[in-house]
């Protein structure tokens, strides 16, 4: 456990990490459960903790001293959503929902997962963060990388999460491939029993994924015989996402073409 003093861009690095330790819908953490989680000394924890609290990046419970996410958080999620324009793709995801009769979500990337950042699995009791190997949505954006992202040789060891769960690089390497020549991903209970996925790129002006669109549902609903079906309907909507969700720089762009 590091009990040396924390200072510099160190210190930076550790106040990010006990944000990031609310990852997984931890409702609250106390100073020792962060200090366990980062390997740190339990002074160190709530010294860090005491400078977000200050900069509202963490409030506190009074009566438990526990800590909790922040007002600052929720303001600069909501400016981060709002300069995104994901408050412009919420409604072609609840169309393409109503379509289908599946769960329509759209994901970006963050490190070795895959973002929901909106659609229908975004509420309060649901995680937003899927491991990208086991995921429709995560193989996509393994298979269109950004700049600076890298591939399935970027991950941590691959957890199975089903007995379908791909779990060697080599085989995750190839499912990506057929991904990219195919330009979609399926996801049918590699993740969790009883859930199918079809996936596709919106992709930017350099065919990387900006984002992943994904309809989820189940085997009885997302059927073999209709996957074709189900697959043009979240193409259509990702051509459309593909100009909405545009950055406002590009936009006069393809407007003057």
């Amino acid at each position: 456990m590091t009990n040396s003093p924390v200072t510099g861009a160190r210190a930076v690095r550790r106040a990010l990490d006990i944000l990031h330790c609310f990852h997984g819908n931890a409702p609250d953490l106390s100073a020792s459960e962060m200090a366990r989680r980062l390997e740190l000394s339990t002074s160190t924890a709530h010294r860090l903790a005491r400078t977000l609290l200050s900069a509202d990046f963490l409030e506190q419970d009074a009566r438990t001293a526990r800590y909790r996410l922040g007002p600052a958080v929720t303001e600069l999620g909501r400016l981060s959503y709002h300069q995104r324009g994901l408050h412009l793709a919420a409604p072609e995801l609840a169309d393409l929902a109503r379509r289908t009769g599946a769960t329509a979500d759209l994901a970006l990337r963050s490190g070795p997962y895959a973002v929901i950042v909106a659609g229908g699995s975004v509420t309060p009791k649901v995680g937003l963060r899927r491991p990208l190997h086991s995921t429709a949505l995560g193989k996509v954006l393994l298979a269109w990388p950004r700049p600076g992202e890298g591939g399935a040789e970027s991950l941590p060891p691959l957890r199975a999460f089903t007995d379908r769960t791909i779990v060697h690089r080599d085989h995750l390497a190839a499912e990506l491939q057929r991904v990219r020549a195919e330009r979609y991903a399926l996801n049918d209970g590699e993740s969790a029993q009883g859930i199918c996925t079809i996936a596709v790129p919106v992709l930017d002006h350099v065919e990387s994924a900006r984002f992943a669109l994904a309809v989820r549902g189940t085997p009885e609903l997302i059927t073999t015989d209709r996957r074709e079906w189900f697959l043009a309907q979240a193409r259509t909507c990702a051509r459309a996402l593909e100009v909405l969700l545009l950055p406002p720089a590009e936009r006069g762009a393809v407007g003057a073409h």
